[in-house]
């Protein structure tokens, strides 16, 4: 269990950097949606070469495509529309901006997600403890916007 924590908390640290890393790359090529399509493909040779290395890439039947949710296929519209917002924000509004918006709207969304169970997750009611936490998150943000 705290290898997957560890695992959380790198992609927080990279998801940090990579705004940056992914903006350099829009501003030096001159074409964001370039940058984007680079960004996406890189991401897709890596989930690949790791699958392979670690022998957990399989192609999936054709039953378990028809299976899924019409819903789920939605994550790579959502990745694609985080590159841009990387692309476009990351840079004019700083590092710290970008991420505590980017983190705050995960986390209060991610309550609602919880509270109702929507899109996979298991039910988990909210408390006054999570509703704190929340509204926590969004005034650190404010903070961190305004100053």
């Amino acid at each position: 269990m705290w290898l997957l924590y560890g695992l959380a908390l790198v992609a927080g640290i990279t998801n940090a950097v990579q705004s940056g890393v992914n903006a350099t790359l829009s501003k030096s090529l001159g074409q964001p949606f370039a940058a984007g399509i680079v960004i996406s493909l890189m991401g897709a040779m890596t989930l690949l070469v790791v699958g392979l290395i670690l022998g957990r890439f399989a192609l999936p039947s054709l039953s378990d495509v028809r299976a899924v949710p019409n819903w789920a296929w939605m994550g790579g519209i959502m990745g694609a529309l985080l590159i841009l917002a990387q692309l476009y924000a990351a840079q004019q509004i700083g590092a710290a901006p970008f991420l505590g918006l980017l983190v705050t709207a995960g986390v209060v969304t991610s309550i609602v997600l919880d509270h109702f169970g929507w899109v996979g997750f298991a039910q988990h009611p909210v408390s006054a403890w999570r509703a704190c936490g929340g509204v926590l998150m969004v005034a650190g943000v404010v903070l961190v916007t305004m100053f």
